[in-house]
């Protein structure tokens, strides 16, 4: 049966292939009454479920690449030390003798007797691995189902699946960077959510939102993924399959021909000069960015260092990864945010549960309440600045003492690296994320502070507007024109630029191509987006006349009314 389903687009583009399904161990499973002479073949099936489970991980573990990192040899050890804990491995069996059901129902009431256990304990860490304790379940219900359980699959055939999941984590998303897949959507999400930022970072295809797909399509069905317009086809029909395929030729034909701007200078018709720089999670972003061209990285989210792992890295680990991209960049600036941890990005058992965690204990708020994590880290920063043109942003700064203290902590790292005569950019620059609309309202505060600012978007929207920006549910409320954003956002830069304080957009407004015109009339000289976005935001930057421009962003500003906000921006963009 063929069909459409809606959702919001997070990563462009069109991609075909075959469907890939990650579900959880806590979908619902069949339960019926066995006879009793069958129970000892129901617990055979069992034990064959768990069989196959362990051979799957021993093959999982033979396709782990000799560079991984370690924490995948951690991870197959630790979910076999599960399959063969009696507690999985031979408990269920009782169930299905003591109550004559099937094995998939004995495993996932064994699963949420265990997950009970799992709450219980007060250390962090244990509580945590009631995932790990998820994810074998599910590895065995799949066995049992006849389902192939997601291995690495043949890199040659990886391109031709799209994931199909009800929700990924930021975590997941990272491990799907280490592999090449057509695409992927999922039943929630945002699209400024941490999951669907690693998505774009990934340059492929992506739809969130689409609330039942994970139900209603099978492993290997045929799909299209419109990231252009938010749909994804089901088992499309010849016609339509044709039409996509041309659609597809057409999309990545404009990607080459954006291609050939990789070296032309970035500016304006009126020559002035715009400054277009690149986000990155990982080192191995660096490939991309420099095929995009970017002067410079403007956002290395350094979190994504800490996770899926169960240890914390070291500074020597740290300092290599921060160094190796400053060497990669020549001379380029790299901004390096400090550990921006909490709300959807948690650190396996460092981070205990909290009632509304985008507004609890996170970012420099959780840096300057673990000062020991906090120093390891800047320690690691100032030794890598001595290998390039390297600065150090803050996130998520609301009060004055928030950057004193952080400036401190600067100074103390400054001296312990002096004892140990360790070399490091004594002129280094410290910034500060503004995405809190406090920090916005009390910007000179922190200019005094600081050497430089940059204005996080989706926070500030987030933030602004009362939305939780990972909600599917008020994801029709995110809106980065309300006029309360705008006049943020354009006090934030007015107020920088009258300081001569740089500032830059690094959240996901400065690589949305409607708003590119927008930001330049606002006065916004620095753009920092996803390698994927920069050549398609370096082409309308070419096409700019600042002096038409102007003051049309003004009229966008003084706007209080939907309609004529978005006429005024289609007059922009014309």
């Amino acid at each position: 049966m063929n069909f459409v389903l809606h959702g919001s687009s997070v990563a462009s583009g069109i991609t075909i292939g075959q469907a890939h399904l990650v579900s959880s161990a806590r979908l619902e499973v069949a339960h019926y009454e066995i006879p009793e002479e069958a129970v000892p073949g129901e617990i055979f099936r069992f034990d064959a479920g768990v069989s196959r489970a362990k051979q799957e991980l021993a093959l999982l573990e033979n396709q782990i690449p000799a560079d991984a990192p370690a924490e995948f040899g951690a991870f197959i050890n630790l979910h076999r030390m599960m399959l063969e804990d009696s507690s999985l491995s031979h408990a269920p069996r009782e169930i299905i003798r003591e109550r004559r059901c099937n094995a998939e129902w004995a495993l996932v009431q064994q699963m949420e007797t265990l997950g009970e256990q799992f709450a219980q304990f007060e250390d962090p860490y244990l509580r945590e691995r009631k995932v790990d304790m998820q994810q074998v379940v599910e590895r065995v219900l799949k066995a049992l189902m006849g389902e192939r359980t997601p291995l690495a699959p043949k890199l040659s055939d990886e391109h031709k699946l799209i994931v199909v999941a009800h929700d990924l984590s930021p975590a997941d998303m990272l491990l799907f960077k280490r592999h090449e897949y057509g695409g992927f959507v999922t039943d929630v999400g945002g699209v400024t959510s941490h999951t669907a930022i690693l998505a774009r970072s990934l340059n492929i295809p992506a739809i969130v939102g689409l609330h039942h797909a994970r139900h209603m399509i099978r492993e290997g069905e045929l799909l299209i993924v419109d990231g252009i317009q938010g749909v994804l086809v089901v088992n499309p029909d010849p016609l339509v399959l044709a039409e996509y395929r041309l659609r597809q030729s057409q999309h990545e034909l404009e990607r080459k021909k954006l291609g050939r701007l990789k070296s032309t200078p970035a500016a304006t018709l009126d020559g002035t000069a715009i400054e277009l720089f690149a986000n990155i999670e990982l080192p191995q972003d660096l490939d991309k960015v420099h095929e995009a061209g970017a002067q410079g990285v403007g956002l290395f989210r350094t979190e994504f260092l800490f996770m899926n792992r169960k240890d914390l890295p070291g500074e020597d680990e740290q300092y290599e990864a921060y160094r190796e991209v400053a060497r990669k960049m020549a001379g380029k600036p790299v901004v390096i945010r400090t550990l921006d941890i909490g709300a959807d990005k948690a650190l396996d058992g460092h981070i205990e549960a909290m009632p509304n965690p985008a507004l609890g204990l996170r970012a420099i708020r959780y840096c300057l309440a673990e000062p020991h994590i906090f120093l390891t880290q800047l320690r690691a920063i100032l030794r890598a600045s001595h290998h390039g043109c390297v600065r150090i942003l803050l996130p998520m700064v609301a009060h004055a003492h928030e950057v004193d203290q952080a400036l401190v902590l600067i100074r103390q790292a400054r001296q312990q690296l002096d004892e140990r005569c360790l070399a490091y950019d004594k002129r280094i620059e410290v910034g500060a994320m503004i995405e809190i609309p406090a920090a916005a309202l009390a910007l000179p505060m922190f200019i005094k502070r600081l050497q430089f600012l940059s204005i996080g978007t989706n926070d500030l929207i987030q933030y602004t507007l009362a939305i939780d920006r990972t909600d599917d549910a008020v994801a029709h409320l995110y809106d980065p024109l309300h006029p309360a954003v705008l006049q943020l956002v354009a006090q934030v830069i007015h107020t920088a630029q009258r300081a001569h304080t740089p500032v830059a957009v690094c959240g996901e407004m400065a690589g949305d191509l409607a708003l590119t015109r927008l930001l330049l009339g606002f006065g916004l000289r620095n753009f920092s987006m996803h390698p994927s976005q920069l050549l398609s935001i370096k082409e309308r930057v070419l096409r700019t006349d600042l002096a038409a421009a102007q003051p049309l962003a003004q009229k966008v500003l003084r706007s209080s009314e939907v309609a004529k906000t978005r006429e005024l921006l289609a007059q922009l963009n014309a």
